[in-house]
């Protein structure tokens, strides 16, 4: 039996008025999803751990069945492994979005839409005039984008930006976080690796926010975004920094998998799928936005499954969304990932041992423009399954699945067991 996971990040949601309180999920005309929930069995899956932030980082390794309390180490680590980037033991890799900034808020997490080319120039220009010997900023993918500082210290405060949309900037500035109990050790006191103290690693950071303004205001890309009245890419913003991180390959706990693959546009999961021993496959037009390249993504993933035991199909669209407040373009976004990616899956596999598996990471309503860390609803078919009694996919009718609310790694090994239930 080989296995495909097919991931709509972010999908969940909140009942919403104007839908008559359902939510996007019940409201939007999803035939695979539902059919599949019909036909396989469903349940509700905990991805987020106690005491963790309910970030795609905690989320999505969750659902491949990392225990957080042994491989967390934020972001940072994971889209350093996703862009090549090697971390020295003594360095902390930190994600570094570029942001818009309007009147002392922040406008948005995404620095209007910014696209790779234009990241890629500025990211140069902020090299050009910031790096030092401690400090390197890395390209990602739009947005997305990397620091490393040698010697920093993860036991610092950042916001994520994308949980504070219309929210004044300066009191979101980092900070170190409160010291530990009298007789603990910190982790930069082990292995003989020197660091920085938390509040010279949030002073840094701090100070490379404030002189990233300065200069990207100047730079002819922000300066022509103002001239016709757009938002700007003017500022940095680091959030969830780490060390590097150990993460077991999944060919040594499921002998299932033998050859795995990582289909995505985003850096993060490119990251989480390299270091859990898959191959990233790179789809021409993945964008991680409403425009993506679904029929790409599809096609990338049956073409994988001729090869692979198991492949990882992220799809980032529906977050995006919720993150913007964008009702109308959510729901098309679940549409186009049932119609444009499910759909082709199935009917490309559905005569073969091929167990599907559908699900979001975590919630992000529109409602609230932010990742919330209630339990999100799963579906999973394989030939030969016994079906239970769902007859929709959304987070009401999942409840009163099978598989009940699993959490940690019991949604991977329950994927991985199918069909054993008959």
């Amino acid at each position: 039996m080989k296995h495909i996971i097919i991931l709509g990040d972010g999908m969940a949601d909140w009942p919403v008025e104007k839908l008559g309180n359902k939510t996007l999920l019940q409201y939007a005309n999803t035939p695979y999803m539902d059919m599949l929930a019909r036909m396989g069995r469903c349940g509700m899956l905990k991805t987020v751990q106690d005491g963790f932030h309910p970030g795609s980082e905690v989320a999505n390794s969750s659902i491949l069945g990392y225990d957080q309390n042994e491989v967390y180490e934020g972001r940072g680590p994971l889209e350093a492994a996703s862009i090549g980037v090697d971390l020295a033991p003594e360095d902390m890799a930190i994600r570094c979005n570029i942001i818009t900034l309007e009147d002392g808020k922040i406008v948005t997490h995404n620095g209007g839409n910014l696209q790779t080319s234009d990241a890629s120039v500025l990211i140069d220009y902020l090299n050009e005039h910031l790096a030092t010997d401690k400090v390197r900023f890395y390209c990602g993918v739009q947005y997305r984008h990397l620091l490393v500082i040698k010697g920093g210290n993860k036991h610092i405060v950042c916001q994520p930006p994308h949980d504070h949309p219309g929210e004044a900037w300066r009191p979101l500035l980092v900070a170190p976080q409160p010291p530990k109990g009298e007789g603990s050790r910190d982790d930069e006191e082990q292995g003989g690796v020197e660091r920085m103290t938390p509040q010279e690693t949030a002073d840094l950071l701090n100070d490379l926010i404030l002189r990233s303004q300065e200069l990207l205001a100047e730079h002819p890309y922000n300066v022509e975004k103002a001239k016709r009245g757009e938002r700007q890419a003017n500022s940095i913003w680091p959030w969830a920094g780490g060390y590097r991180p150990h993460m077991k390959p999944l060919t040594e706990t499921f002998p299932q998998i033998k050859r795995g693959a990582v289909i995505t546009a985003v850096d993060l999961i490119r990251g989480i799928g390299t270091l859990a021993g898959l191959r990233v496959i790179d789809v021409p037009g993945a964008t991680g936005l409403w425009d993506t390249n679904y029929e790409g993504k599809a096609q990338a993933a049956i073409k994988a499954l001729e090869t692979d035991d198991f492949v990882y199909v992220h799809v980032e669209a529906s977050d995006e969304a919720g993150h913007d407040g964008d009702l109308e373009l959510k729901l098309q976004t679940i549409e186009d990932l049932d119609r444009r990616i499910i759909g082709p899956v199935y009917e490309a596999v559905k005569d073969q041992p091929v167990a599907i598996a559908v699900l979001p990471d975590h919630p992000t309503p529109v409602a609230h423009r932010t990742h919330t860390n209630e339990p999100v609803p799963f579906l999973i078919y394989a030939p030969g399954m016994k079906a239970d009694s769902v007859e929709t996919f959304d987070e009401e009718a999942c409840k009163k699945g099978d598989y009940g609310q699993l959490e940690k790694d019991g949604f991977i090994r329950a994927l991985m067991s199918s069909p054993s239930i008959v």
